[in-house]
């Protein structure tokens, strides 16, 4: 029986850039040992060939959405059904990890019975293959140092949690914005212990475009994400790392550090209204303190 198994719906591999780091991915994430199995799921361009070079799972079935990308709540129904791991980890098709993420898996295990972990990514330009010959954790992190850079606490590029967890969620629809900071809010208020293992758990983000959507533009005004928001209940539901009151570090739990943006970032939750009209002076103030927390962050 496998550890975690990690899941994915990537991008087409038409794009010459997105095949070559989602292939580095798909690799890295083999890299990691017979503790994880690895699942692709959707229809898009390339990915059974892919699936085939790369010796992983193509779950081709997985329901998806008119606009192509699979739902979400499917993703999770078939990483539960074809393996049998007690943990999942659904990731973007773009990012590496290094082998501390089965012992941060582990060590949360050890220290709770519902959890949800997420991190800040390390940014990282990479325009060649990547050599997962021996050694290679030592190589990576090393490139990660000379040439990443730590993103800001915004975004969620992957989540772990036991197969138990998020068994009946909203048919959103990934690759686009508003579900991951869904699941972080539902996670709070159901008192999982959501924790932030930046200090314990290295993931890196391999930088690209966004070719692959309408204007080559993030996915933050596209109507599936509109309706992403709507399914959570609304923007008061948009949670984010910095909302996470508890990290793993050590081998153990403690509190996230009280830090200048994270005391702005409860002023612009507590001011947020809780109804979808976005005027009047609550509205105004809330975008204020959300443009400060960005200039903050350098988002």
């Amino acid at each position: 029986m496998t550890l975690l198994t990690l899941f994915t719906a990537p991008k087409p591999f038409s794009n010459p850039h997105i095949d070559l780091i989602q292939r580095n991915a798909i690799q890295n994430w083999k890299a990691l040992g017979p503790e994880v199995a690895v699942l692709i799921m959707g229809r898009e361009t390339g990915m059974p060939e892919a699936a085939a070079d790369l010796g992983v799972r193509h779950v081709y079935e997985v329901a998806c959405a008119e606009a192509g990308p699979p739902l979400i709540s499917s993703m999770m129904d078939y990483a539960r059904r074809l393996t049998d791991s007690p943990y999942l980890c659904i990731s973007n098709a773009d990012i590496l990890f290094l082998p501390d993420i089965l012992e941060a898996t582990q060590t949360a295990a050890r220290l709770a019975d519902k959890f949800l972990l997420l991190s800040q990514r390390w940014d990282l330009d990479v325009r060649e293959p990547l050599d997962f010959a021996e050694g290679w954790e030592g190589r990576l992190w090393a490139e990660v140092q000379r040439g990443g850079k730590l993103h800001p606490p915004l975004g969620s590029d992957y989540f772990i949690f036991p197969r138990s967890m998020l068994e009946d969620i909203p048919d959103f629809i990934i690759g686009r914005s508003g579900w991951d900071n869904w699941i972080i809010y539902h996670a709070i208020q159901s008192g999982w212990a959501v924790l932030d293992v930046t200090p314990s758990l290295r993931m890196i983000h391999q930088n690209h475009d966004y070719s692959h959507l309408p204007g080559n533009e993030p996915p933050y005004k596209l109507p599936e994400t509109k309706r992403n928001i709507e399914l959570a209940g609304g923007e008061e539901n948009m949670l984010t790392i910095l909302d996470i009151p508890k990290q793993l570090a050590g081998g153990k739990i403690r509190h996230s550090p009280v830090t200048a943006v994270r005391l702005v970032r409860r002023l612009e939750v507590a001011l947020t209204p809780k109804d979808a009209h976005k005027k009047g002076l609550r509205w105004t103030l809330t975008r204020r303190v959300r443009r400060l927390r960005k200039k903050m962050t350098g988002e």
